[in-house]
Order: C-alpha cells, then sequence, then structure tokens
C-alpha cells in the first residue's frame, strides 16, 4: 500500500479521478463496528484487539480453506494413508503451513493495495503477458473445477444408491451457481454463514468416520513428530504438496479479503485487517488440517499393507469403506457421501467466485454478476459433462483423468505464485507493508520449492506416459517456452523492483 497521503497508481484504462471499486461495490462491504466510533490519537497504530471485531472479520479464510479440503486434496489424503500409512502425516502439517504462508500473502497484497492479484496482474504486466495468465489461471480454475464436480457427482451417485448417474450428478453440481447467486443478494455474511455450516458438515462427517476407524494414536503422534520418506511413498508425498497450492486460490484470496470496509488512508487500519485475517485464516486451516488428517489415517488404518492399497481412489473410495467398516446403524458409506458432497458443492461454489474475480480482474470486463457466473460455470462443465458421459463406467479412467488435471495444476502453480512474490515484495506496489528481506527469502524458499516438487510430478508422469519421438520433442518445446515464460516473470518482478529502489535512492540524495 503506498505510505499514508499517497495515492495508489490507477490500473489500465482508468481515469483519474473514476476509480473503479475493487471486487465488492463499497455497499456489498461488511462495516466493522467501532471503526468510526474509535477515537484515534494516533491512526498509524492499531487499534486493541477485539473479540468483536475479529468475528466481523472471520469469513474469507474459511472460504480459502476449502480449496485445502475439495475432492482432489481427499483422494490425495485417502492414497497417501492407505499407501504410506501413518508416514506422511508430518508433510501434511507442513505443506498446510506452506500453504498458509501462500494464502497470507495474498490476503496481504488485497488488504494493502485495496485490489486483487487479477487486477494487478492487468496493471504490472504487458498485454501478450496478461492474457497468457489470464488463460493459465482458467485453465487451472476448469481443471480444478473438474475434480470438484466430479467428487460431487460421485457423492450424489453414492446416495441416491445408483439411481442417478455420474453425468446428472454433474447438471446437479453445476445448477450451484444459481444457488451462489441467489445467496449473494442476501450478503456477504449470509453466504459466508452457508460455506460455514458445509465446512461444518465435512468436520462432522469425517470426525465420524474418525471415530468408528478407531487410528491408531500413538502412530498418528509419530508420523506427525518424525519425518518420513521411502521411494515407495515419494508420489503420495508429490500429491500431497502439490494439493495444498491451488492456482485459483491465490487469486481468491486477495479479493475475498476486500469484503470489509478497511480505510486505507490509516496504516493502523490496515495493520488491524492483516491481523484479523492472520487469525481467522490460521484458524481455518488449522481446522482443514485436522479434517485432512482424519481421512488420511481413516484410510491408514483401514487399508495400508492390504492387496487393496494401490486400488483405492474417490470413485470406489465409498464401497471400500462399507466393505472394511460397514455393518453400523448408519453405514459410513453414506458418512462418507456426505462428506463428500460437501466438499464438492462448496468447493466448486468458491471456484465460481474466483472465475468471476479472475475473468472480471484480468479483462477489466463490464459484465452483471450473473453473467459472469453463468460464462465461467459454462467453461468448466462442459468438458466435465464430457468427462462424465465418457468415464462413466470405467473407475480405472476416471483416475487417469485425474492424474492428468493434477498435472495440469501443477503446470499453472507458477503462474499465480511468481506474479503474487513479485508484488507483495514491491514497494512500488505495497508501500511499507512490503515484505522484509527475512520473509521475503522464506516465501521465495517456499515458491521454489513448491515449483520444483510439482516439476518432478510433470517429470515423472510425462516420462511414463509419453511415447514417440513427435510427442516427446513437442513436450521438449512446450517445456523449453514455459521455463522461458516463467523466467520472464521473475526477471521482470526482480527489474522493477531494483529500478524502484534507484528511483527512491535519487530522491532521498536529492
Amino acid at each position: 500500500m503506498p505510505s499514508q497521503g499517497q495515492r495508489q497508481p490507477l490500473l489500465a484504462g482508468e481515469e483519474d479521478g473514476k476509480r473503479e471499486e475493487s471486487a465488492y461495490d463499497s455497499d456489498e462491504k461488511v462495516h466493522i463496528v467501532g471503526i468510526d466510533s474509535d477515537h484515534e490519537t494516533d491512526s498509524s497504530v492499531a487499534p486493541p484487539f477485539s473479540w468483536r471485531k475479529l468475528w466481523l472479520f472471520t469469513g474469507p479464510g474459511f472460504l480459502m480453506s476449502i480449496a485445502f479440503l475439495d475432492p482432489g486434496n481427499l483422494e490425495g489424503d485417502l492414497q497417501a494413508g492407505a499407501i504410506a500409512g501413518y508416514s506422511l502425516i508430518w508433510l501434511l502439517f507442513w505443506a498446510t503451513a506452506m500453504g498458509l504462508l501462500v494464502q497470507l500473502l495474498a490476503a496481504r497484497l488485497g488488504v494493502a493495495t485495496g485490489k486483487h492479484l487479477a487486477e494487478l496482474c492487468r496493471a504490472e504486466y504487458p498485454t501478450w503477458a496478461r492474457m497468457v495468465l489470464w488463460i493459465m489461471a482458467e485453465v487451472a480454475l476448469i481443471g480444478a473445477d473438474i475434480q470438484e464436480v466430479i467428487g460431487s457427482a460421485i457423492a450424489i451417485k453414492i446416495l441416491s444408491n445408483g439411481i442417478l448417474p455420474l453425468w446428472a450428478g454433474v447438471i446437479i453440481t453445476a445448477s450451484d451457481c444459481f444457488i451462489f447467486l441467489l445467496l449473494e443478494n442476501y450478503g456477504v455474511r449470509k453466504l459466508e454463514a452457508v460455506f460455514g455450516v458445509l465446512i461444518a458438515t465435512m468436520a462432522l462427517s469425517f470426525a465420524w468416520m474418525f471415530a468408528d476407524a478407531k487410528p491408531s494414536g500413538e502412530e498418528l503422534i509419530l508420523g506427525l513428530l518424525i519425518p518420513k520418506l521411502s521411494s515407495k511413498t515419494i508420489q503420495q508425498a508429490v500429491g500431497i504438496v502439490g494439493c495444498i497450492i491451488m492456482p485459483h486460490n491465490v487469486f481468491l484470496h486477495s479479493a475475498l479479503v476486500q469484503s470489509r470496509d478497511v480505510d486505507h488512508n490509516k496504516k493502523g487500519r490496515v495493520q488491524e485487517a492483516l491481523r484479523y485475517y492472520a487469525i481467522e485464516s490460521t484458524v481455518a486451516l488449522v481446522i482443514s488440517f485436522i479434517i485432512n488428517l482424519c481421512v488420511t489415517t481413516v484410510f491408514a488404518k483401514g487399508f495400508y499393507g492390504t492387496d487393496l492399497a494401490n486400488t483405492v481412489g474417490l470413485v470406489n473410495a465409498g464401497q471400500y469403506l462399507e466393505e472394511k467398516y460397514g455393518g453400523g446403524h448408519f453405514p459410513i458409506l453414506y458418512i462418507w457421501a456426505i462428506g463428500l458432497l460437501a466438499a464438492g458443492q462448496s468447493s466448486t461454489m468458491t471456484g465460481t467466485y474466483a472465475g468471476q474475480f479472475i475473468m472480471g480482474g484480468f479483462l477489466n470486463l463490464k459484465l452483471k454478476k450473473w453473467q459472469r457466473a453463468l460464462i465461467t460455470r459454462s467453461c468448466a462443465i462442459i468438458p466435465t459433462i464430457i468427462v462424465a458421459l465418457v468415464f462413466d463406467t470405467s473407475d480405472d479412467m476416471l483416475d487417469v483423468v485425474n492424474e492428468w488435471i493434477n498435472v495440469l495444476l501443477a503446470i499453472q502453480i507458477p503462474f499465480a505464485l511468481v506474479p503474487l512474490l513479485c508484488l507483495v515484495s514491491k514497494e512500488q506496489t505495497m508501500g511499507t507493508f512490503a515484505i522484509g528481506p527475512v520473509l521475503k527469502i522464506l516465501a521465495w524458499l517456499v515458491a521454489v520449492l513448491v515449483i520444483m516438487i510439482n516439476g518432478y510430478l510433470m517429470y515423472d508422469f510425462f516420462s511414463n506416459e509419453v511415447k514417440g519421438v513427435m510427442l516427446s520433442i513437442t513436450i521438449c518445446a512446450f517445456t523449453g517456452v514455459y521455463v522461458a515464460f516463467v523466467a520472464y516473470l521473475v526477471l521482470k518482478g526482480i527489474t522493477f523492483s531494483s529500478l524502484w529502489c534507484r528511483r527512491k535512492q535519487v530522491e532521498v540524495i536529492g
């Protein structure tokens, strides 16, 4: 954020004095109680902590946390538990911690600048580069949405006792955008409350499964505290890290935090917002970690070391659970399906939300919300229906499609992470809220680690799947262009930061 009294630079296409509202209209934002009644002697100092204000700031972090609980993550959890047992719980914890750092930086960017990541990318990069970033963000969103919608459709098929086929579940799930639009009309807090109910449903469902399965508490603690990794579990380890950081979620969180009315002319108010968002995001991701932990340990207890370990997936997980733990008063199959449905429905709705911000931010479209939501939902739902129709009767093929989608999402990660870290490090963009050297080094180390891990996933996948000279040449050429564009994003961020620092030094000397 520019320092107090300093104007924020206008975005491309904005005229002086006609600055557009970002993400939310002013009448949609949540007013923080006490923001006008506090008598401040120093507006640069954050007001004292208030539980009431924390409650009013609570919401965006929980919507963000849904991306850590989507069907893709649940599949990664169950496969990690079935194949690696309790040995990768420590990695799940640290991957969640890395995800928290990235999301806190996204929130910091949104609060400090008053703009979300897609809008800032539109201002930062030339037309060709921002169009590439927009396309990559849309591709990532579509890939994630296919997993989420298919997950919901699987749950609907289970709950209907197989009466509704996969494609019917996809159509039912696709209609959630209209429910979402209806909820938006009742205000931000009402919408956040609905997502809170869905997260609570997931928590209760998977906690019930945990209580039924009774995993080993001793092995759970050892898996959390003692890092273990072997050649047999490397793929599951890569999957855990790859599922945690979702490209579209970085764009989403930087926009969600603008749903609160924060006075950007007062440094203390921005500090206050960042403090409350840090607390609620941490709480939200602790809850998401516990939910993921329940899923991992249930499958570790039931399938680790068995002949079924390498065959369990999202499609057949309910059936396997019923065979292993069935016979209770309320079949575990339906408990699993309820939790999976809550995960799928909530993540598809937040995906629709993210799609609106991504499309509006990169393209500066003057469309009504229902039009943007319809376009976003259509782009994702058409390929999903095709997948459902083609692979409805083939569980193995659905798992293959899921592997391809995981690779697709891994490819997109640098196109969200690199712009975020470059922008949040720039004093020109963030003012006094630009991250310092220590946090900058830590953030880049996390980014490099995540990109390298996902790079391994892509290498392992393509080395096994790609056959033929022409296809190999095509993949190599694509890799060269891909690496060059990522390098361009990094170098552009470094160059701009260096030029800005030199300019400030000249101003100070002058």
